[in-house]
């Protein structure tokens, strides 16, 4: 679990002028990301959305908060995401609901380390000269290009404030 800032003013708009779990979801959604049991919740002030639901691994977790604090009108992404296959539901107890209900009736899980670094894209910044720093060589642009799908559609295309998921090393 962790808070995670990003630059409320910029980013992808979503619905319309507040910013709604429903349409969060929805766009997650159209994302294609493999998430079960997504539960989004928006706080009153409209500034942080807390996120519950079990994604594959890692990598999948990144990017779903990446894409959610991404998005105009998100200033932090309140992380209580699973790593592993959502539990079997059990006939007795109540599906939860809320991201509050979701992270009580779960068990404690030791927190999983982050491997990427979380860059946020600064104004002249390319993916090449991001990939220049990170990983001493431009040409591993692809590398971040590839980690950040399907939020990015094309290399060219980041703007500032922007957090990209900069990948390990390989």
């Amino acid at each position: 679990m962790g808070l995670f800032k990003f630059v409320k003013s910029i980013g992808e708009k979503i619905g319309g002028a507040k910013v709604d779990a429903g349409g969060l979801s929805t766009y997650v959604r159209a994302l294609g990301l493999p998430v079960e049991k997504l539960l989004l919740s928006v706080s009153e002030d409209q500034e942080t959305v807390d996120v519950f639901g079990y994604v594959p691994d890692l990598a999948v977790k990144e990017k779903l908060i990446l894409a959610i604090g991404n998005c105009q009108g998100v200033g932090k992404v309140n992380d209580h995401i699973r790593i592993g296959p959502a539990p079997a539901p059990l006939n007795v107890a109540p599906v939860p609901t809320t991201v509050a209900q979701a992270v009580a009736a779960e068990p404690v899980v030791p927190e999983v380390p982050p491997t990427s670094v979380f860059y946020t894209v600064e104004k002249g910044d390319t993916l090449s000269k991001i990939a220049k720093q990170q990983y001493g060589n431009a040409n591993a642009y692809n590398a971040i290009f590839e980690a950040n799908k399907p939020m990015l559609k094309h290399p060219d295309k980041i703007y500032p404030g922007q957090v990209l998921r900069i990948p390990p090393k390989e």
